[in-house]
């Protein structure tokens, strides 16, 4: 195949799509909004699993890059109670099959895997409109534009490229979620260090909770989750980082010290990320020219397959336009089909973790879940 492929979005679909291309020879370019590899964090730990982002690794020849990154006694899980009583202490006895590792340092490894000049770094798309006879052409936030005969948009929730396929926009979840890092945690909060465990941490409670992860080099990241209206958060000012602080801590007074430490104490500003998701079951009629992956084409509530769904959602469109050099369109609709079934599947699959967590009988919602016991009334 000849004809080069065009990738909106430098996130963990995007670069895997480009590195299944490269290895089959296949030229691409890779668009990313964000000026350089390292100007902002990539989120915390990624649990890979084995048919979906372990696969797409393999089909990416990069396995035993993946394995140096893995940090080992992070499969283990922990629920509290707002008190920081354990209801749940299960440890990482090494024999699980989804592994742990950091999602900036994944991504790394997929930018090195590919030639130098593959991402064209501070190029924000801002839209994308249909020339005719397949062709489509992309603006930037930076006044230029090009135009590709092969475009993919792997550009997450605010696709700029899903209009060209689907009207469908993102709505609210009715979750939002407040970042937080403890930076050299087991120096300097040990208590914290003990509450959240080896790995993640569930500490919940009816409409609020935090989720938190033990990272390398002793660092706590936590998600504060908050079942709030969307006017709850358009209402505040989160440029004052302490005024913020003030407001997200009202949701958890009376909580054990060593869990709200990880609000309070926070080494970086709070990152508000209010959850947003495409309907259930979104698809769209074939396009000449374009198409989607991972969450620009089945954006849902966190439930740990999204990452994994959008490498494998990469991998298998790379190998499609592999096997079809010749007759683009075919690969594009055999990769369609696949990742709608795909996504159907996790969808029918959900068992609501993320609405469970926080539900009216938390914590013993998820406890139930996660045991197979009875709920408590």
């Amino acid at each position: 195949m000849t004809t080069p492929v065009t990738i909106i979005g430098a996130g963990l679909g995007g670069l895997t799509l480009a590195r299944v291309l490269h290895v089959h020879g296949i030229p691409a370019t890779v668009y990313e909004a964000e000026p350089a590899p390292d100007s902002r964090r990539q989120g915390g730990l990624l649990d890979l699993h084995p048919h979906s982002g372990q696969a797409a690794l393999e089909a990416a020849g990069l396995t035993e890059e993946f394995r140096k990154l893995i940090l080992p006694g992070r499969e283990a899980y922990r629920i509290l109670d707002r008190s920081g009583n354990v209801l749940l202490d299960l440890p990482d006895v090494g024999t699980g099959e989804r592994p742990e590792a950091p999602r900036g340092a994944l991504r790394h490894i997929l930018l090195d895997s590919l030639p130098a000049e593959t991402v064209r770094w501070g190029h924000k798309a801002t839209a994308a409109q249909a020339l005719g006879d397949g062709r489509q052409q992309v603006s930037f936030a930076n006044g230029t534009t090009m135009v590709a005969d092969l475009l993919v948009g792997a550009d997450g929730a605010w696709s700029r490229v899903r209009p060209l396929l689907s009207s469908a926009t993102p709505e609210y979840f009715g979750i939002c979620s407040v970042e937080t890092f403890l930076f050299d945690a087991e120096a300097r909060y040990p208590a914290s260090v003990e509450a959240v465990g080896a790995g993640s941490l569930f500490a919940l409670a009816p409409g609020r909770g935090l989720l938190a992860h033990r990272e390398g080099g002793g660092t706590l990241h936590t998600y504060v989750q908050l079942k709030k209206p969307q006017d709850w958060f358009t209402d505040l000012d989160t440029t004052d980082a302490q005024a913020f602080t003030a407001r997200v801590m009202q949701e958890f007074d009376g909580w054990a010290p060593a869990l709200t430490a990880l609000i309070t104490d926070s080494d970086t500003p709070p990152v508000l990320r209010p959850i947003f998701t495409l309907p259930a079951g979104h698809r769209w009629e074939r396009v000449t020219g374009v198409t989607l992956l991972g969450d620009a084409a089945h954006l849902r509530a966190p439930n740990g397959e999204g990452a994994n769904l959008a490498m494998l959602d990469g991998a298998e469109l790379g190998r499609a336009l592999a096997a079809h050099p010749d007759d683009a369109e075919t690969a594009l609709a055999a990769h369609e089909e696949t990742m709608f079934a795909r996504a159907a599947a996790v969808e029918a699959d959900d068992d609501g973790i993320y609405t469970t967590m926080i539900d009216d009988h938390a914590p013993h919602s998820l406890l139930a879940l996660m045991t197979g016991a009875e709920p408590e009334a």
